[in-house]
């Protein structure tokens, strides 16, 4: 695996994809999914110029940024994936960011234990998806209001994870519609777009993308 040409054809993939729909590179936060990847390698993707970092399990998280913690001050690391409440004291503890708040009470126990203003995104389930967490499109505003009067989270703005297909295009419809609720709600940030579906999602709109493969290769656990 060689990491630095990863990052580079992330890079050159995401430029094409802002040329093609008038936007600037510097617009979008690549965020390096580091899930069953060790510490190791995500010092690598560090000295390639990576910053951001995501993770979809508190403990495992929490080993990695121990033994990086000589990264902390230059690193920011992104909760991506579910978190149930129990975990709220550790993830307020280890995270910059929390990008899967998908419930009104799972953001009143970050904001309960918070011991800073926390940036959050809601995770909105624009495919209806039964699988799937998140708020209903519907209820999106109101949460929004709801987590704003809480004293110690921001909100950044909308996070949704599209449906698995075999043609990114197939899920264009669910990138525009949270770009649509987002602009509507006048927030900053869109964590949308995957390995398999990042060019569409920067096309229509997306400032986070969560990429794991295309940087790390393929997870050996």
């Amino acid at each position: 695996m060689d990491t630095e040409a990863n990052v580079r054809e992330v890079r050159r993939r995401i430029a094409q994809a802002c040329e093609r729909s008038g936007r600037s590179p510097d617009e979008i936060i690549v965020v390096a999914i580091a899930k069953g990847f060790a510490a190791s390698a995500i010092r690598g993707a560090f000295d390639c110029g990576i910053r951001h970092f995501g993770e979809n399990r508190v403990q495992e998280a929490k080993e990695k940024v121990g033994q990086l913690s000589d990264l902390r001050a230059d690193a920011t690391w992104h909760m991506v994936g579910h978190l149930q409440s129990n975990k709220a004291k550790a993830a307020v503890e280890l995270f910059d960011i929390i990008h899967s708040v998908d419930s009104i009470s799972l953001a009143g126990a970050l904001s309960q234990r918070a011991q800073k203003i926390l940036a959050v995104l809601l995770q909105v389930n624009v495919s209806g998806e039964a699988s799937k967490s998140g708020f209903a499109v519907d209820d999106v505003a109101g949460a929004v209001d709801e987590v704003r009067q809480l004293a110690n989270l921001e909100v950044m703005g909308l996070m949704t994870i599209a449906p698995l297909t075999a043609d990114p295009e197939d899920v264009r419809p669910v990138f525009r519609k949270l770009r649509e609720l987002r602009d509507s709600l006048g927030l900053e940030h869109l964590s949308m777009g995957m390995t398999d579906d990042f060019e569409v999602a920067v096309e229509e709109g997306a400032t986070m993308l969560r990429i794991g493969r295309a940087i790390f290769g393929d997870r050996r656990q």
